[in-house]
């Protein structure tokens, strides 16, 4: 077993990861980070990195060959044992890099499965596993086939949006087209799905070798696209331990990660349960932490953080040594976060003993609470609910929402 530090370059378009990296670094590795020139004002952990590299241009659209060759540069002094997408938009980045470099991790096929939501939908389909009924935009004939033999409301998706960004519900077939001949060229980038009511769950896990060593099941009380589509607050809590519906969804979490071919680190996955049938629809997921502090609720509900976990896990495949997860507590949590009228939010009223953590964004009021009673969970969630609303919340027009990553 070769225990001597190794080197792993991280690469986040968003200001993410602090956690990942200082337990890489605590670890005894040498960490690089790549980010966004515009976030060089962000409050990375830069005493635990060993060297922050920026790119030009906007988050998303990243020159990869001007990335490949500053990399390549980089490799010239430094053996890269493992390089890591820290947040959704980082995947293609990082499979990229690992297709070309021969460094080993996800490549660009599996990628695919954790970004495109065409690339999901078709596998998790072909694989026997339940997803609502949907379409690629490619072909008019195929289109017109579903809107004429699918029941509406559909979903219009952007195929590798973070989230519920991007989405537009159609209520008949004449709003498809319409929105569909909007999208003009850009309707290859987009898939038209069933919109189906019911509950949506996610599942936060880790992976390792292949099996699922960890899964938090939580319910969203109120959803991403319903936040993203009308603002409002944002809520979430995890299951009762050992519920019907908690079974469940691990069940399904575990043949989503089989079949897609998710070997090892942390894993973001979302799923419906239909009011109409009572089944569990496979929705989209992620080979990364959920955003809008989910990893902060999952550890006030079970003691693991996510972050710093997927970090040892890196490090044990880097060095070729033994992962231990951590004891596992079965707490329950919840978090709401909303946006804020005002920059810093005083949130020091919110003062019952429950209160797990207060969300340091700006302009965001956001809380989790913590207890060994789901009931008072539930009920903090609600009388906070409405104090929030009253006191601090308000809504951005659709453009300015910020991306739930």
């Amino acid at each position: 077993m070769d225990q001597s530090g190794k080197t792993f370059l991280c690469i986040s378009n968003f200001f993410k990861g602090n956690a990942f990296l200082i337990a890489l670094k605590k670890q005894g590795n040498r960490v690089f980070l790549i980010t966004s020139e515009k976030l060089k004002d962000q409050p990375w952990a830069f005493e635990y990195i060993d060297d922050v590299f920026y790119m030009p241009g906007q988050d998303l659209d990243w020159d990869l060959d001007l990335l490949m060759k500053g990399v390549g540069g980089l490799m010239k002094n430094h053996k890269i044992e493992s390089i890591i997408a820290l947040d959704d938009y980082d995947v293609e980045k990082a499979t990229y890099l690992r297709e070309n470099l021969r460094i080993p991790g996800m490549g660009q096929t599996t990628g695919r499965f954790f970004r495109d939501k065409l690339a999901m939908r078709i596998k998790a389909q072909d694989s026997g596993i339940k997803v609502p009924p949907f379409s690629p935009l490619f072909n008019d004939d195929d289109i017109n086939q579903y809107a004429d033999h699918i029941p509406a409301p559909w979903v219009l998706k952007p195929r590798s949006e973070a989230s519920a960004h991007g989405i537009i519900k159609v209520e008949n077939k004449e709003s498809l087209w319409e929105n569909i001949h909007k999208l003009g060229d850009n309707r290859l980038y987009y898939l038209v799905e069933q919109f189906k009511p019911g509950d949506v769950y996610h599942a936060d896990g880790l992976m390792l070798d292949g099996k699922n060593i960890f899964c938090a099941v939580s319910k969203y009380l109120s959803t991403p696209m319903e936040i993203s589509q009308g603002g409002g607050i944002f809520r979430s809590a995890n299951l009762k331990y050992g519920s019907d519906d908690e079974k469940k969804i691990k069940k399904a979490n575990a043949e989503i990660m089989k079949a897609f071919g998710m070997k090892s680190g942390a894993t973001h996955t979302e799923f419906i349960k239909s009011k109409e049938d009572g089944e569990i629809y496979f929705l989209e997921t992620s080979s990364r932490v959920g955003g809008a502090h989910l990893a902060e609720m999952v550890e006030a509900a079970t003691g693991v953080n996510l972050w710093a976990e997927w970090a040892k896990i890196e490090d044990s495949l880097a060095k070729n040594t033994k992962y231990t997860m951590p004891k596992v507590s079965k707490n329950y949590a919840g978090i709401l976060l909303t946006l804020s009228k005002y920059e810093h939010p005083d949130l020091s009223s919110f003062d019952d003993e429950e209160v797990y953590f207060r969300v340091p964004l700006e302009y965001h009021a956001g809380l989790i609470v913590k207890s060994k009673n789901q009931n008072r969970v539930m009920e903090l969630l609600d009388s906070y609910a409405v104090r929030i609303a009253d006191e601090f919340s308000t809504v951005a027009n659709a453009p300015e929402v910020k991306k739930f990553h």
